[in-house]
């Protein structure tokens, strides 16, 4: 049955809003009684590695939005993984493919320290705008180029913005990948279903409470400030893990090294480790790892 473009939802035949929720659906819950030796919670820290791709997507040109981008492989990359290795903490870095050609050796930078490298688009685009053909070549050839830069291939994909088409599910199965980490249905990993069938592909969910730049991302022809203190974005980030330390569940959180990498606000990464390595259980852990972990063990 097509669809009537000409109804409003409310006109809708039960079939018609049917069909669209259950395009994408979370499926069982893949939350273990406890996690790797026998942890009470699981840690799942990412980056997005977005860099100047923000500008270039749109086909902006502008010098000062693409050295903010630069700012992020300059700066932002250096002191995230001081503060990691002083820890002793792995996390995911999703990475546009554009990014891995502008930086390289950042990326190698990654895998040598023990990261893990996932797919992040080709130029951060927006999957929901693409022609079902080209957003599958784009994250084929995404994951190809970040495969030869790293010497690594992706098993994971977060998509640009956490925006997913109709048509992303059934590219990530096809590619093979064992997880997505753009969704938002649940804290805890879930198997994803595809019109109601099991994909075998894992869900290791997002949302925008735990990232960072909701808080501190700013549009000054737009007249948009950050309106939220480090202290208050440290304190929301601390809040989500005591819950999920208290349910013994996962705590997920992503950032980007353009945004929280600056000296006023890259304490809040450093802070959230000590606060989190003073509780017994806790175990820090790619999200490759966790979803492995999750998919046998829950």
């Amino acid at each position: 049955m097509n669809d009537d473009r000409t109804l409003q939802p409310w006109q809708w035949k039960d079939e018609q809003w049917r069909r669209i929720v259950e395009q994408v659906r979370a499926g069982r819950p893949l939350k273990p009684k406890s996690w790797h030796g026998g942890a009470r919670c699981a840690v799942a820290l990412s980056f997005d590695s977005d860099q100047d791709t923000n500008e270039l997507r749109d086909g902006g040109q502008s010098i000062g939005r693409l050295s903010q981008g630069q700012y992020g492989a300059r700066q932002g990359i250096p002191r995230i993984l001081e503060i990691l290795r002083r820890a002793g903490v792995r996390a995911s870095f999703f990475v546009p493919a554009v990014t891995a050609l502008l930086y390289p050796e950042e990326q190698r930078r990654l895998i040598a320290e023990g990261h893990e490298i996932g797919i992040h688009g080709w130029i951060h685009e927006r999957n929901s705008e693409l022609p079902a053909k080209d957003e599958r070549e784009l994250q084929m050839r995404s994951a190809e180029t970040l495969e030869k830069i790293c010497g690594v291939r992706p098993v994971g994909i977060r998509t640009p913005s956490w925006d997913f088409s109709p048509q992303t599910l059934a590219i990530t199965q096809e590619m093979g990948l064992e997880y997505d980490s753009s969704l938002m249905a649940d804290v805890d990993c879930y198997e994803l279903l595809m019109d109601g069938n099991a994909t075998g592909v894992v869900e290791l969910p997002v949302e925008w409470i735990r990232d960072d730049a909701v808080y501190f991302n700013m549009n000054r022809f737009a007249a948009l400030r950050p309106y939220t203190p480090p202290a208050d974005v440290f304190d929301i980030f601390k809040r989500e893990f005591d819950a999920a330390y208290r349910e013994c569940g996962l705590f997920q959180l992503t950032m980007h090294p353009h945004v929280i990498g600056y000296r006023s606000r890259v304490w809040i990464l450093e802070e959230l480790i000590r606060h989190m390595r003073g509780h017994e259980g806790v175990w820090f852990a790619t999200h490759a790892e966790i979803v492995r972990y999750a998919r046998a063990n829950s």
